[in-house]
């Protein structure tokens, strides 16, 4: 996909992640409308499909949402989307980049990348949506920053 994201302000993402909490969307969900809007597009039936990577897959024992939903953003612009179309010999590197960057920063802060170890007792509270929605806010520039870095 080409680069013609629209940048969003620190407070233009921070507004429209507490809408789009505020209207039930999840973590993952939360990431793929802020990348759709950068790019000025909609698209339901993808938002849809992040709902199950939210919440740890919905379990909260698996791996965090928001770093699943980083890695499906990454997809978006350099994964295989039809016959016609290659992957990107970056999508790995950048996935790497991702991974390591989410262990390194949100792994070794929380003692684990799994929703549980994020969340622990506090899922369901306003203290967790304070949490989760700073790593948003940190993954969602991440992603930006790897891609901007990739000229994706």
């Amino acid at each position: 996909m080409p680069a013609k994201r629209k940048h969003l302000t620190a407070d233009e993402i921070v507004m429209q992640m507490i809408e789009l909490a505020e209207k039930k969307y999840n973590c993952s969900q939360i990431l793929m409308i802020l990348a759709l809007r950068q790019e000025g597009e909609e698209n339901s039936g993808l938002v849809r499909a992040m709902s199950g990577l939210g919440d740890g897959c919905g379990f909260f024992n698996e791996t965090c949402g928001i770093m699943t939903g980083a890695a499906s953003l990454l997809g978006w612009y350099a994964g295989k989307g039809a016959d016609g179309e290659e992957e990107s010999e970056k999508l790995l590197p950048m996935l790497q980049d991702l991974g390591d960057w989410f262990q390194q920063e949100i792994g070794a802060k929380y003692s684990g990348t799994r929703c549980k170890d994020i969340a622990g007792d506090l899922v369901g509270t306003p203290e967790v949506k304070k949490i989760c929605g700073g790593i948003i806010f940190q993954t969602f520039n991440k992603v930006n920053e790897i891609l901007e870095s990739n000229n994706c």
